[in-house]
């Protein structure tokens, strides 16, 4: 070993396991004389560029930190990885393809994509020498990139996993697409930036909301897990759902401590540091009081909503006045464009009742319940409007408007 400018002893007191062994590899590449640090790795243009795609999720519009901008490329052990960390959110994953030479390199994630993409449909090599120095080959297109030192990389933090819950790659894309909407796009509060993912009584709660508006989803886990609160960054909620596959038999492994949280699945990572603070008490802004019970056809209610909303120009808020009366509900807008009237039939229960509301926030909620019918639930004109259904496995609550100006 000397002989190849490699000095270290190297103990185990078992058996070298997986882990043992990638520290093994990194720790003889990280010990490599300037002048003999190689790699070379072969891939198909298609694993290459998925993968490039997942990681560059993670990858900062903005640092100070310029090896932050790179994609690390691993292949010091027997798997090729890529990683990218903006130290809030990092992602790595694993590609199939040949190590020729094990090693690796930090590359600019915006070249380094940008390239890969728009190569050839053939196998992509990818060779790095002593002096950081970068060669991609794909048929006849050859390009020549300067690398940064893949150990000045900022890895992803060791979790230590306290607890963790398993659900299907579809149902957690589900309940983001049902609930990300609701947060808020402002850094005034932080955790409104966020979603709340509650375990209790081995039902996982997910919620979301920004001051207008609340939504919750509700999903029982198959296995006993302790009661915890996380607050988990709304960016992180959403990337995490682009990466998803989607399928129902596919499962993600979610395990966190107080400060992280880790999305396990398709041989990708994905570590986020949670959001601090106590979230908002949900609980209390919750009433399963009401006066008046509406149930009507979810799609038509949605298109005539949809509809009314040709009429208001973007940035104008123009409040839609629901008239709901024994078996019709009548819907009507108006602005400087002009005027819409509408009725539907509705199944009412209690008052007759005059109700304003932010169209796009009856939209939003409508778009994404499943159920052929909604079911809605007022107490006045000035009290929240509750969208569920029977077993409350989702609940959206809307705040009404002021109409009487419009």
């Amino acid at each position: 070993m000397t002989a190849r400018g490699l000095k270290g002893v190297f103990l185990f007191s078992t058996a070298p396991n997986k882990k043992k062994t990638e520290i093994f590899y990194i720790f003889i590449y990280l010990r490599r004389r300037k002048g003999v640090i190689h790699m070379k790795i072969i891939c198909s243009k298609s694993n290459l560029v998925k993968g490039v795609s997942i990681v560059s999720k993670a990858v900062p519009s903005k640092t100070t930190m310029p090896i932050l901008e790179c994609i690390l490329i691993d292949a010091t052990a027997d798997i090729i990885k890529l990683t990218a960390n903006d130290m809030e959110l990092g992602i790595q994953t694993e590609i199939e393809g040949e190590i020729t030479e094990r090693g690796m390199i930090a590359i600019d994630a915006r070249i380094f994509s940008e390239i890969v993409r728009k190569l050839p449909d053939s196998d992509i090599v990818i060779e790095t020498d002593a002096n950081l120095q970068t060669v991609i080959t794909c048929e006849k297109a050859k390009f020549d990139l300067s690398g940064k030192p893949g150990e000045e990389f900022s890895y992803l933090p060791i979790i230590e996993k306290e607890e963790s819950i398993e659900i299907s790659q579809f149902t957690l894309k589900e309940v983001i697409r049902q609930t990300i909407f609701s947060i808020a796009d402002t850094e005034s509060n932080k955790l409104m930036t966020g979603e709340l993912f509650e375990i209790k009584d081995n039902i996982l709660r997910v919620v979301s909301l920004d001051g207008h508006r609340i939504s919750i989803r509700k999903i029982e886990l198959k296995n006993e897990v302790a009661d915890k609160k996380l607050v988990v960054p709304g960016k992180t909620l959403t990337e995490v759902s682009k990466i998803l596959s989607g399928e129902a038999e596919s499962m993600v492994n979610i395990s966190y401590t107080n400060n992280h949280i880790v999305f396990e699945f398709d041989n990708t990572i994905v570590v986020s540091r949670l959001i601090e603070g106590e979230y908002f008490k949900i609980d209390q802004m919750l009433s399963s009081d009401y006066e008046t019970k509406v149930r009507i056809n979810k799609k038509e209610l949605l298109n005539c909503i949809d509809r009314a909303t040709l009429l208001v120009k973007e940035g104008d808020k123009k409040p839609i006045i629901i008239n709901i009366g024994d078996e019709i509900m009548e819907l009507k807008i108006k602005s400087q464009i002009g005027s819409m009237n509408e009725e539907i039939m509705i199944e009412k229960e209690g008052k007759d009742l005059l109700i304003g509301f932010n169209p796009k926030f009856l939209i939003d909620a409508l778009r994404v319940i499943d159920d052929e019918e909604a079911t809605l639930y007022l107490m006045n004109a000035k009290a929240p409007c509750f969208i569920k259904d029977d077993a409350e496995s989702y609940i959206y609550l809307i705040l009404p408007v002021n109409f009487n100006a419009a």
